[in-house]
């Protein structure tokens, strides 16, 4: 009869948690997420180095590098592999497609920082199931989460919008509704009060009221 070793839950972050502290080697050196307190981040996994649909992905990232710096907002990705693994692919990315990835890539061989933000179950040996994001806010609060299929990648420009959503609502306390694009207009929380109810000109002012243009400054 074997004895397996009992691994931990899986952890089960969730919006408005806040992000784990870790330390690791990046592919611009050592990094820890309290490194970037004060500014937005981006935190996301990639099943594996030297695949296609990540490779696509990196590509795009790096050719919009300076749109996610506009906003404040630094990006940092993480996978199993070894440190010299990344740094072979990227070599291989530049030569190809003619961009330098410049953000960093954590490795997590031991799926140590992976199993800390729920990117992985306890039984994985690897990461290759999922891709997930976590859009983290200068205070260090999870404030949105994406997870994909390994056969799915992600869209930078939902990304993006994903930040200028977040920053438009913490500048101008509104909300963003369906489809919303930067300099759509917002809108209001919905009144608590009563009269509000029955005294707004139209029956559905009182919740479906715009508010401020939604700029992210």
């Amino acid at each position: 009869m074997t004895h397996e070793t009992a691994q931990p839950p899986c952890a089960g972050l969730r919006i408005g948690d806040t992000a784990p502290e870790f330390e690791a080697r990046s592919t611009m050196g050592p990094v820890r997420l309290s490194d970037f307190s004060g500014r937005w981040l981006i935190l996301f996994s990639h099943p594996a180095d030297f695949t296609p649909v990540c490779t696509t992905e990196f590509v795009e990232l790096a050719r919009a590098a300076s749109d996610f710096e506009k906003r404040d907002c630094a990006l940092m990705a993480l996978s199993v592999d070894s440190l010299f693994a990344h740094f072979a692919w990227l070599r291989i990315i530049r030569d190809r497609f003619d961009v330098e990835v410049r953000f960093p890539i954590v490795e997590d061989p031991t799926l140590v920082i992976g199993r800390a933000y729920g990117m992985v179950a306890p039984q994985d040996n690897d990461s290759a199931t999922v891709r997930t994001t976590f859009f983290i806010d200068p205070s260090g609060t999870i404030r949105a989460m994406t997870c994909y299929p390994a056969n799915l990648g992600r869209s930078i420009p939902e990304m993006l919008r994903m930040i200028d959503g977040l920053q438009a609502i913490d500048n101008h306390n509104g909300l963003a509704p369906a489809n919303w694009q930067a300099g759509d207009p917002l809108l209001s929380s919905p009144s608590q009060n009563i009269d509000d109810v029955y005294n707004a000109d139209n029956a559905s002012d009182w919740f479906m009221k715009p508010a401020a243009k939604g700029d992210a400054t």
